[in-house]
């Protein structure tokens, strides 16, 4: 159970991630004023004696059931994500460690990982009630989306650590990308919390042109305003709105951060091509690059069509994935050499020689024919 649980959750996420872009996308934050309800009730309303309930209970929020089946759809899945999240880490404690018997790479600690995913999941839970009783929030929706994408790249690394082998891959050379593929881990959790600042700061139609933004590669800009985390939504910290530099200030900063990333794991997937055993994980992160970059670019030139922003916000979740995949496969097996020596304690190598002499001794038979009993062969690195 606890295995088809990993295959499905991270899928899950994915399809939870989607809908909640959809649902920023859409305005449809705010289509139910309470929570976990909606109107006072667990659907939104539909009838007319639906409406007018919900028209006495609320009379200074606005009914729109599209927007508010659009939100209750998004707080179903994640509900629904919450209690398969749940599952996992009641399994994973239960037996503390289940891996194929294949492999020597599957998460030691897959009952914490899983206890730390719950937390998340909680943590969501509360800021999916704040980003609806604060009325949307910049700080608030922007750590929505970093906290869904984190969950995602949790419950990935779990999943690929109990299915994926690497034994073809070249460890030594490798793990010289290791430090650098977790750096790209957190580029790319930075540069969504960028793209989320956008997003909630309604500032991604800011700029008409591209690559310049206003004609200009450094336009008028308000760094302080559009980076004052304390304030609420389409407002200055005091009180004035926005204004455009501010927002330009935002926009600007994302797309500085696109270049940056593009280099970064570009150079770094460019690099693991040459890794053998790392070569598919690298042609993945590098076509995803490739088509995050266009699709972000077609976003301005498109206006920003509905389909398109939520495709992005895919997009990027599906990069995370696979740079945590990379990361996975250039980082070192949870069982090397270092930990083979340390499980036969004081003696190393030595010990682990004369147990296995002793087993091979033990084996002759008295007319001097070896059993068929072997030596076990120690684990070794690379």
């Amino acid at each position: 159970m606890y295995r088809k649980l990993l295959v499905i959750a991270p899928i899950f996420t994915l399809i939870v991630v989607v809908a909640g872009a959809y649902t920023r996308l859409t305005d449809s934050g705010l289509g139910c004023p309470d929570w976990p309800g909606c109107y006072g009730q667990w659907t939104a309303p539909d009838t007319a004696a639906e409406v007018a309930r919900a028209e006495q209970r609320f009379p200074d929020a606005p009914i729109d059931s599209f927007k508010g089946w659009v939100e209750m759809i998004h707080r179903y899945l994640a509900g629904t994500l919450g209690l398969i999240i749940l599952a996992i880490a009641a399994s994973a404690w239960a037996s503390r460690l289940r891996k194929p018997s294949n492999n020597a790479d599957t998460v030691r600690d897959a009952h914490w990982l899983a206890t730390g995913v719950l937390v998340l999941v909680a943590g969501q839970a509360m800021l999916g009630m704040f980003t609806v009783t604060l009325m949307l929030k910049p700080a608030i929706v922007t750590s929505h989306l970093l906290g869904g994408m984190l969950i995602l790249a949790v419950l990935f690394r779990m999943a690929v650590g109990e299915f994926v082998d690497r034994g073809a891959v070249a460890i030594e050379r490798a793990a010289r990308l290791a430090p650098w593929a977790a750096g790209g881990v957190a580029l790319v959790l930075g540069q969504i919390m960028l793209g989320g600042w956008v997003s909630t700061n309604y500032a991604a139609l800011v700029c008409l042109d591209f690559p310049t933004c206003h004609g200009s590669l450094v336009p008028p800009m308000d760094f302080e305003h559009g980076f004052h985390v304390l304030r609420e939504l389409g407002e200055a910290p005091d009180g004035s709105p926005l204004s455009h530099e501010a927002m330009t200030a935002i926009q600007w900063t994302h797309r500085v951060g696109a270049l940056v990333i593009t280099a970064y794991l570009g150079t770094l997937g460019v690099r693991a091509l040459r890794v053998p055993g790392v070569r598919g994980a690298a042609l993945g992160l590098l076509v995803l690059l490739a088509a995050q970059v266009g699709i972000g670019v077609l976003n301005v030139a498109w206006l920003l069509p509905l389909w398109l922003a939520t495709l992005h916000n895919l997009g990027a979740a599906l990069l995370l994935c696979a740079v945590v995949m990379l990361r996975f496969m250039v980082s070192r097996p949870a069982r090397s050499a270092s930990n083979a020596r340390a499980s036969y304690g004081a003696g190393g190598y030595g010990a682990a020689i004369s147990d296995a002499s002793a087993h091979a001794s033990a084996g002759v038979t008295a007319t001097g024919a070896a059993s068929s009993t072997r030596v076990p062969r120690l684990p070794v690195e690379g």
